[in-house]
């Protein structure tokens, strides 16, 4: 063994280090309270502890028909005064009526608390007020979304509303349609619904989150018995995966059938989807008999293929199961691989932290930057830059009497603030390599292991001690430069098509359907190249840690050995990609259907243990999409397995023949049915 790819491993470790580098830049300039609180025209946090808006948790803009659009608004770009309140307004009101209506204090004071602190002049002009944005002319009946306050609209038998009124007086006295908001609040009704359903979403998460749990840690139980006992009946173990995918497949028929049969008669229930359109409560799509239609032929489609597939690929299932049987007796012998994908699991999980925290910072990095703006009055100094506290003295004041400095956003003028964005695309490419590189490592060290269990001639006396570890230790001490390198290739293709995905998001609108036939084109084709890499890295790591050669050497001698076996690798691999999917789909089922008896208290004796949920299918759908990762987890040692020692067999037949002086290390069983129709070949030339 010497080092690999020394240059890379070089490079490696100066990007970590420079990685390293700009978390501790971006922690010392971001401020995360920048995402948590908004702030109001004064630079100040609403609702920050130990701070004059302490209580004032939410903020107000004057006049919300200055802003364009709701992105504006989230964005703090809004051209009015921003202010701290501790609630929203709950109806309409205007400067004109408290005046009419001074001497009813109470009247004056709930209009108060949306003005500017301080300001008690309730006799104050209206020009003056307006042109001092002391407060607001009008008050619209709001609510909270995103810690800011946005009209309270509805829609009302297709007539837009807000608080149940189509018409409101303006700030000047007039009656206005309500309608004249609409483009100030374009798309609040559907931002507003996502909001409900994603409080009921989290209030159902809050209600089930331990019963979540406890059905992941059942997935990983099955997961681990299922593994264990294919070490001793793996060719029986995974025909009943087969029947046992066939029979929650049917029993999925069947409980459809059930369903659309018992809507038959029950009013509303024969509308179509497309009668009802979209719906944000999606039990209301439960209750038509074509969900359940769809979903049962969907199912059956699914059955037959599955079926089919049995049917012509039997032969070749034997020979896979074959490759899995060979795969439970390394795995037996070298049982610490099971518990690798956890130390893989938290390499991911520090590179996603470190990732998500370092950008947080970084789009919160940034002083606090005042701009000029100008009261409905032209002024040549708007969007100017100012600074707060000698702006009163300044020329500008005296030139434009109306204009303020107030808050725009968070920014600066240095080399650090200009490339924000460089950073960010930094921060993304970085922590694509890293991840890359932490799945690198766990396939280069798992391939070592198995290959030790495959070129021991006598198994398993000559299997050496610690395999794993061993393995670990050569893959970081000599190879830490190949692994890098492949991981930076992948690292690179899938960064392009990020940015191929951004392209895409931004040209949607577009009408040039050139450059929308184009960009498709690069995606599918980035697509393949990625999938391509994958294969050519995974095969690659286990020539580095069969034979110790550097990357490109590894990634040649893979292809064209697998070339010169393309037929095995075609079928066997694939078959066996396909008997393990089932298994993670009988996993991810069984658990699925207990976690849908359960949440739907349809288990007599714990039904009442069963929460109260909104959406029932959100904790289910996360126990089944959890299940199937934590089975796929589990299932990828198997699946490495088998590929490091498909390619060790066909090392093995390729450069011994069976002789006294060159034997095959390969185990009995394997030789006997994976080799047959080759060594006899070999034996009759002899």
């Amino acid at each position: 063994r010497h080092c690999t790819d020394v240059l890379c491993c070089i490079i490696f470790v100066v990007v970590i280090l420079g990685y390293i580098a700009l978390g501790i830049v971006a922690w010392i300039h971001g401020d995360p309270r920048k995402v948590i609180y908004p702030t109001d025209s004064y630079g100040q946090f609403c609702g920050q502890k130990d701070t004059p808006n302490e209580n004032k948790t939410l903020l107000m803009y004057f006049n919300i028909l200055q802003c364009a659009s709701p992105l504006v608004l989230i964005n703090l770009q809004c051209p009015t005064i921003q202010l701290c309140v501790s609630k929203c307004p709950d109806r309409f009101a205007t400067y004109l009526d408290m005046q009419a209506n001074w001497y009813n204090s109470s009247y004056w004071e709930y209009y108060r608390q949306f003005c500017k602190p301080g300001f008690n002049n309730p006799r104050k002009s209206i020009a003056e007020v307006l042109r001092d944005e002391d407060c607001p002319s009008m008050i619209v009946p709001s609510r909270p979304f995103l810690q800011r306050c946005f009209p309270d609209f509805s829609t009302r038998n297709g007539i837009l509303t807000v608080a149940n009124k189509t018409e409101f007086k303006d700030g000047e006295g007039k009656m206005r349609n309500v309608t004249v908001l609409r483009e100030a609040a374009n798309g609040i009704n559907s931002v507003l619904d996502a909001r409900s359903v994603g409080m009921k979403i989290f209030e159902d998460y809050a209600s089930s989150w331990y019963w979540i749990l406890i059905a992941l840690f059942i997935a990983m139980v099955i997961s681990l018995l299922f593994l264990i006992l294919l070490r001793f009946t793996a060719g029986v173990f995974f025909w009943i995966f087969i029947v046992g995918v066939l029979g929650v497949v049917g029993y999925g028929i069947w409980h459809c059938y059930w369903e659309y049969d018992s809507l038959r008669g029950v009013p509303g229930s024969d509308l179509t989807i497309s009668d009802i359109g979209l719906q944000t409560d999606f039990r209301v799509y439960l209750q038509l008999r074509e969900t359940w239609l769809a979903f049962m032929i969907i199912l059956c489609i699914v059955e037959v293929i599955i079926i089919l597939m049995l049917i012509f690929l039997r032969n070749r299932i034997r020979i896979a199961i074959a490759l899995l049987q060979e795969g439970s007796r390394a795995i037996g012998y070298i049982m610490s691989t099971l518990f690798y994908p956890i130390i893989t699991f938290i390499l991911i999980a520090i590179c996603i932290s470190y990732w998500a925290v370092t950008a947080v910072f970084l789009a919160t990095s940034g002083e606090a930057v005042y701009k000029i703006m100008a009261n409905k009055t032209p002024c040549q100094y708007a969007n100017a830059m100012c600074v707060p506290e000698t702006f009163n003295t300044s020329n500008v004041t005296k030139l434009c009497p109306a204009a303020q400095c107030t808050f725009a956003f968070y920014g600066g003028e240095g080399f650090y603030y200009k490339y924000i964005l460089i950073f960010q695309l930094c921060n993304v490419f970085v922590f694509l390599w890293l991840v890359n590189f932490s799945i690198a490592l766990g396939q280069c060290t798992l391939a070592g292991a198995f290959a030790s269990y495959y070129w021991a001639f006598k198994k398993p006396a000559d299997i050496p001690t610690c395999p794993l570890f061993s393995s670990f230790g050569r893959a970081i001490r000599y190879h830490t430069g190949s692994l890098a390198l492949g991981s930076l290739i992948l690292a690179l293709v899938q960064f392009i098509r990020i940015i191929l995905e951004y392209l895409d998001h931004k040209l949607k609108a577009s009408q040039n359907s050139f450059a929308k036939f184009l960009l498709c084109c690069l995606k599918c084709c980035f697509w393949c190249l990625e999938k391509f890499i994958k294969f050519i890295n995974r095969n690659a790591y286990i020539m580095i840690a069969i034979y110790g050669k550097n990357f490109c050497t590894s990634a040649r001698d893979a292809f064209f050995l697998l070339m010169r076996n393309v037929v095995r690798v075609a079928v066997l691999d694939k078959v066996t990609d396909f008997l393990l999917f089932l298994g993670k789909v009988l996993v991810a089922g069984s658990v699925g259907v207990l976690a849908f008896f359960f949440f739907t208290r349809r288990i007599p004796y714990i039904s009442d243990e069963a929460p109260s949920l909104n959406y029932y299918w959100v904790p289910l759908l996360t126990v089944i999409i959890g299940s199937y990762l934590i089975a796929h987890g589990f299932f990828s040692v198997y699946a490495m397995c088998v590929d490091t020692l498909f390619l060790c067999f066909c090392e093995d037949l390729e450069r011994n023949n069976g002789s006294a002086s060159k034997p095959y290390y390969m185990s009995p069983e394997l030789h006997r049915i994976l080799g047959k129709k080759e060594l006899s070949s070999k034996k009759a030339k002899r």
